[in-house]
């Protein structure tokens, strides 16, 4: 669909294409069919990431691979008419040689040629992501609380000097969202958050604002981690330096980590110099935020040396990086015009630095570590959707859900960003001797469907065969899936050109499948009663969670005390 014209916010984007662990069924040949293409309501998965960016402005945008899915993601982005409409030009894609299906989200911006494709402050965020929130409401509210000013930000090219951000002082922002109420999955994942209040700003922001819903990060890690440590100790152990720093502190175990980041450049110096850094989420974001409240820890990481003031040559320090000045300077050196006094008898030797350009020497301040914003969404079914399909079960849901959204021929220029041009691209195929709910489903082109079929909530892709009696309710259908005659499906996703086989309705077996997911080209046979099953020729990647969401996020750096999330 169109876009609106926008100025660029002056962020470079990477979306993060990792193997897809948990959706294994469909992702065990990633040089084949990688995570980033398994269709979401009929569009490749990683459309909703690029889609975004493009909607806020953001072109810049490099899709990061491991080498065994650059055929595949490259040959989607030449063919595919979803991503080929999105834009005139094609993504970047990066697959650093010595990527892997197991490489950490840190340790994949340590690569060189990561390190050397970002040249300013950058976009962080998966491919599994579906967010319907504007992304330039974020940029706006990064921009105005951290004073960003769009394009000159900063980055490798920009002066270390104040106004550039190579070794500044600018906080980052990322995005929670919470997983109950509507459309809740029963085990999701979630995590942990601590947050601090903003300080109230002297004119209060509109109603519409996302500034009411931001918050200073303090700590953040995956709830099952905390479980853990909590197991383990017997109690939630908190330590006197965050109550100390940060007295109102909320804390929240059902919310989710977007992997949505808007993050400064000089967080790349960070995370280069930091090896043990393993992952964004959790290393990244979880140390930089108790940094800001945990003493000699930013010293630990490097933080000290990234925002000290660089000195001039003659050895006086010059006007640093990032940030208002805000040391102590000696007023008479300021003036041109000089008037003796009792504490003044002598005068000054020089005149303002402006005039004699002589440098001024200026009283060293604390480094102060630059907050990370949160924007925790609320728990209300009429806000924008935001979700990570990175399950099955989140698969089927996330479809089904976009599944109902009015098309754009019915709701017009108020239709959402994922509506379809129509529900039902070929209506007049539809036998009138069949169901297919329009309100609830979605049917992609050179889609056959026979008579006496009945359809409810699922979405059916391009090349798709329903024989005449089929059932499907609560269904997902890749492209080129068969489905034969008098078959029972609900709650089933069936992969590219797999075949569930069909017979005579008088037949004393049937195939009834109930929350069961097909391979791609696997074959179903006639008979067959099933819940709850993976049909799949072989075992792909392990699906223990540890891949799951993108690259591996092991955490791997702990405090010298032994407290691996330094809440003691």
């Amino acid at each position: 669909m169109p876009h609106a014209t926008l100025p660029s916010p002056g962020f470079q984007a990477l979306i993060l294409c990792g193997p897809g662990a948990s959706l294994n069924t469909f992702t065990s040949s990633p040089e084949d069919f990688p995570k980033a293409l398994v269709p979401v309501a009929n569009r490749p998965m990683v459309w909703y990431s690029i889609e975004w960016c493009i909607r806020m402005g953001v072109t810049d945008i490099t899709l990061v691979t491991p080498p065994e899915s650059e055929a595949a993601i490259s040959a989607a982005l030449s063919q595919n008419p979803h991503l080929t409409s999105l834009i005139s030009h094609k993504p970047d894609i990066l697959a650093p040689k010595d990527l892997t299906l197991t490489t950490g989200t840190a340790e994949m911006f340590r690569l060189p040629e990561v390190q050397a494709a970002i040249t300013s402050d950058f976009i962080v965020l998966p491919c599994d992501l579906v967010c319907e929130l504007d992304g330039s409401d974020l940029v706006e509210q990064w921009m105005v609380q951290e004073a960003g000013l769009g394009a000159a930000t900063g980055g490798s090219g920009m002066p270390m000097g104040y106004g550039g951000e190579k070794h500044g002082r600018r906080g980052g922002l990322g995005v929670w969202y919470n997983t109950k109420g509507e459309g809740s999955i029963k085990g999701e994942e979630t995590d942990f958050i601590a947050t601090a209040p903003l300080p109230k700003p002297l004119v209060a922001s509109p109603s519409a604002s996302l500034r009411q819903d931001l918050a200073n990060l303090v700590y953040t890690l995956p709830t099952d981690t905390l479980k853990d440590i909590i197991e383990e100790k017997k109690c939630l152990p908190i330590r006197h330096a965050l109550v100390k720093k940060h007295a109102k502190t909320r804390m929240l175990t059902t919310y989710r980590d977007a992997h949505i980041y808007f993050l400064p450049f000089w967080v790349l110096e960070m995370i280069k110099n930091n090896e043990k850094f393993d992952s964004i989420a959790e290393d990244v974001l979880g140390w930089w935020a108790k940094a800001g409240w945990q003493d000699g820890l930013s010293e630990k990481l490097g933080l000290d040396n990234i925002f000290h003031r660089p000195s001039s040559a003659d050895g006086e320090e010059s006007f640093g990086a990032g940030g208002p000045i805000s040391e102590q300077v000696d007023l008479t050196n300021l003036i041109s015009t000089w008037i003796p006094s009792q504490d003044a008898p002598v005068a000054p030797k020089s005149f303002a630095s402006r005039v004699s350009g002589a440098p001024q020497t200026l009283q060293k301040s604390s480094v102060t570590i630059p907050p990370i914003l949160a924007y925790v969404q609320p728990q209300d079914s009429a806000l924008p959707l935001i979700r990570r399909v990175d399950t099955a079960h989140l698969l089927l849901s996330i479809s089904l859900r976009l599944a109902k959204l009015p098309s754009i021929a019915e709701a017009g220029k108020d239709a959402s960003p994922f509506a379809h041009i129509a529900k039902i691209a070929h209506e007049e195929a539809i036998p009138q001797r069949c169901t297919v709910a329009r309100e609830t489903c979605l049917v992609a082109e050179n889609v056959t469907v026979e008579e006496k079929c009945n359809v409810k909530e699922s979405v059916i892709g391009a090349g798709c065969k329903i024989g005449s009696g089929a059932r499907l309710m609560r269904c997902l259908l890749m492209d080129g899936a068969e489905v034969g005659e008098n078959c029972q499906l609900t709650g089933c996703i069936l992969g590219r050109r797999c075949k569930v086989e069909g017979g005579p309705a008088k037949a004393d077996e049937k195939t009834v499948l109930k929350d069961c997911e097909v391979q791609d080209g696997f074959v179903v046979e006639w008979g067959t009663e099933s819940k709850d099953e993976k049909f799949m020729r072989f075992e792909g990647l392990s699906d223990d969670g540890e891949l799951e969401g993108g690259f591996d996020d092991d955490d791997g750096y702990d405090d010298e005390d032994g407290d691996d999330i330094g809440l003691s």
